[in-house]
């Protein structure tokens, strides 16, 4: 039996699909995310959901296995397959004629006539459809900062919980180099970083080529495995960075920054949404089309409203805005800064309404 023969027998199991809030939508799509954001979650609730004839194919799979385009096709014709699904597709051979391609990849290259759906993990609403095992907000939002965003660690017993973020890690990098790399990302999460510096940082740590660290920082941030958030109306100005598991701090790091953490987690949930998500002096996110602006003060008290206060002022004048979220671990208030109302809100009430 060939290649092909044995892949087309080996159907996907059925088998019950949480919602998320996106699903595949057009019969030729391209999936792109970091790793285990979802993708392949989303391709198999696509499948089981059109009832037809599909042959799915994992490149990572098929190292020592081959086959051409025109093999392809011939036999997609002959068993009449209507769905072609290619994950970790590399680009490397032609595609097909058939009704419906869905390809997964970590690597952006434009296609026409294919429509682009960026996965990311789970948002915390979407946590807790998914997180059965705790029975109340409250755990789960714990569960959810101490252990990240990536589904299929809400199935994995507490003590392995972090060592499994840490093989995710491992995971994405191709070599020792990427690796390096990519923990000196996650090191200054949440922190205003440029290229050039971050380039120069590792330099002082070991022998690395500009070109090939440019290369990886340009493929980290084409799938999300890192987001760059830029400042308002300043587009060449540095850029704040954030990773897609805001978890993956306490994987190579002892240093506690919990307001790292938090910080990255916020953007992520507002990120899920809002693509238009920005900061700016004094402030840290601004989302300009819901015309608000949004602080992380974890442990909120009174004292510090004068302070908030003069901030918000003093910007006043430079960005237009008419609500502020004050977004706390577990404090709660409404009130006024200048006539505008200002929310002060546990992040799980907050991601839940935003």
């Amino acid at each position: 039996m060939d290649t092909l023969e044995i892949l087309y027998e080996n159907k996907i199991q059925a088998s019950t699909f949480l919602e998320r809030k996106i699903k595949i939508t057009e019969p030729f799509t391209i999936l792109i995310g970091p790793k285990l954001s979802g993708k392949t979650y989303l391709i198999y609730d696509y499948i089981l959901s059109n009832q037809n004839e599909y042959l799915y194919i994992d490149m990572n799979n098929l190292k020592d296995l081959s086959f051409n385009s025109t093999q392809l096709e011939d036999f997609i014709n002959k068993k009449q397959i209507k769905i072609l699904v290619i994950e970790n597709y590399d680009f490397s051979f032609d595609l097909p004629i058939v009704e419906s391609i869905i390809l997964s990849t970590n690597i952006y290259k434009d296609i026409s006539n294919f429509s682009y759906l960026y996965v990311m993990p789970l948002d915390f609403e979407e946590y807790l459809s998914f997180d059965i095992k705790h029975q109340n907000t409250t755990n789960s939002f714990n569960s959810f900062l101490k252990y990240g965003n990536i589904a299929e660690i809400i199935d994995y017993k507490d003590n392995k919980k972090q060592n499994r973020n840490s093989e995710i890690i491992q995971l994405i990098n191709q070599n020792p180099t990427s690796y390096k790399i990519l923990e000196l990302l996650i090191k200054n999460t949440s922190l205003l970083k440029s290229t050039f510096w971050l380039f120069n940082e590792l330099k002082k740590t070991m022998k690395i080529s500009k070109d090939f660290f440019y290369k990886q920082i340009k493929e980290f941030e084409s799938n999300n495995t890192i987001i760059f958030c830029p400042k308002y109306n300043s587009p060449n100005t540095t850029k704040k960075l954030f990773i897609y598991n805001h978890s993956f701090m306490h994987s190579v790091s002892y240093n506690k920054n919990f307001n790292a953490v938090f910080s990255n987690m916020i953007f992520l949930e507002i990120y899920s949404r809002y693509k238009d998500v920005c900061y700016y002096d004094k402030i840290d996110f601004y989302i300009p089309s819901r015309k608000t602006i949004i602080l992380i003060v974890p442990f909120y008290i009174n004292m510090q409203l004068a302070s908030i206060s003069a901030k918000i002022l003093s910007i006043k004048d430079h960005i237009e805005f008419n609500s502020i979220d004050i977004v706390t671990i577990s404090n709660q208030d409404s009130l006024y800064i200048d006539d505008i109302t200002c929310e002060i809100i546990p992040f799980y009430e907050w991601a839940l309404a935003l």
